[in-house]
């Protein structure tokens, strides 16, 4: 009975760390991911016009990884987090109600409640439960955990649209909105949950000064800690593109709007299942091991489709899209349990997130623009085959940094 006790009380902050870590970035990010169609349909928008929203949210996200470090190293994180779930939320709620809302002051909005306040608290969290050897396994878990919340809310999003299509012959407006409603009730209520369930945290795990000059230069002057900032990039150009996948469907596939809904849910499916692997491989041969291997699976799916050599075939297309999958989802599972192999204090996590993040997540900037460039002046097939040759193109960039990275940490 106190081994169950025991163990329920350790579950029980990570559990809540998966809910807040995925919920905060359904509305911005999984929404558009999944109902791409829809959302440019409804709020008739073009691939250009929607890249633009997402170009405002990675500047204002850029000042913001910045910032929120060193505020997750001074504050206490469910505070942050709370806090960033509960706005996030109220975004949703009001482009729901007031659909003209949509557009670059929401989604720089939102570049403010899902970084400044949330994600370096999120991360510093993890690896505060994951404990020294066991960095691997936990941020393993938590991005499969959030991949498997991502797939279930996902299905539930795909399936509400669809029953409500049918009962309103059809009506996506009316549709979308009970999508939006129902995501931005369940972010709004898991940002109470995590307030008040995750634990204080002690204050030895907490800098001095919320904006410590001291910790910033030594986390500045790690060289590792820009290698592992340039795998985050490389995966998460990655991680954008598929956003493709089911406008990729839609046009290359012949898919309609319910259908390709579900390519972009299945293939969030994966996500759990190749991120928990990785987690737990990766205690085993090492977190930098198992990105290389997992740059080289993105790379080769990229290059198939970017070739033609995969163009229209529906069973086969799949498959190389889920093989893309594996890799992106192996990698966002463990590059930020490779924090420990670049020798980054606990104390000043906060502040090295901040850092990887504004260096690593500039996709956020470029990629959405170019994706929508492409798919806008390049119809049909040939677009979406520019778009793969983006991801070819930075998955051998990123096994190229993952195999230096792995050479100075034998040096080392």
């Amino acid at each position: 009975m106190k081994l169950l006790k025991r163990t329920t009380k350790n579950l029980t902050p990570l559990i809540l760390l998966i809910l807040a870590g995925e919920s905060v970035f359904f509305l911005p990010f999984v929404i558009p991911r999944i109902f791409r169609p829809s959302v440019l349909s409804v709020y008739e928008i073009s691939n250009t016009e929607l890249g633009s929203y997402f170009s405002v949210y990675g500047i204002v996200a850029m000042i913001s990884y910045f910032i929120g470090g060193p505020l997750a190293d001074k504050f206490q994180p469910k505070l942050l987090m709370g806090l960033g779930l509960v706005l996030t939320a109220l975004g949703g709620f009001s482009v729901a109600i007031y659909p003209v809302l949509m557009g670059v002051f929401l989604y720089g909005y939102w570049g403010c409640t899902t970084i400044l306040l949330f994600w370096a608290a999120l991360i510093k969290s993890t690896r505060l439960w994951g404990g020294e050897h066991t960095q691997g396994r936990a941020f393993g878990l938590l991005e499969g955990g959030r991949g498997a919340l991502a797939a279930i809310l996902g299905t539930i999003g795909a399936a509400v649209f669809a029953t409500q299509m049918e009962a309103t012959n059809l009506d996506n407006v009316a549709s979308f909105k009970l999508v939006l409603i129902v995501t931005s009730s369940i972010t709004f209520f898991a940002g109470v949950l995590v307030y008040l369930g995750l634990p204080t945290v002690t204050s030895k795990s907490l800098a001095g000064s919320a904006f410590e000059m001291k910790g910033l230069k030594s986390v500045m002057k790690n060289k590792r800690l820009w290698l592992q900032s340039i795998i985050v990039i490389c995966a998460y150009v990655g991680y954008k593109i598929t956003d493709d996948f089911s406008l990729y469907a839609q046009d290359v596939l012949g898919f309609d709007e319910v259908q390709s809904s579900m390519v972009g849910t299945g293939a969030i499916w994966l996500r759990p299942l190749f991120a928990l692997a990785a987690g737990f491989l990766a205690d085993k041969i090492s977190g930098i091991r198992v990105i290389s291997i997992s740059f080289l699976i993105s790379g080769i799916g990229g290059i198939l489709l970017f070739s033609g050599i995969i163009s229209g075939g529906a069973v086969v297309s799949l498959l190389n899209l889920s093989a893309i999958s594996a890799g992106i989802y192996g990698i966002r599972g463990v590059y930020f349990a490779i924090m420990g192999d670049a020798q980054i204090s606990l104390a000043h996590t906060g502040t090295a997130v901040g850092v990887i993040s504004v260096v690593g997540y500039t996709p956020d900037v470029f990629v959405s623009p170019l994706m929508g460039y492409l798919l806008d002046n390049y119809p049909g097939i040939l677009g979406h085959q520019y778009v793969f040759g983006v991801l070819a193109l930075f998955s051998i960039c990123g096994l190229l940094v993952s195999l230096i990275f792995r050479k100075t940490k034998e040096v080392a």
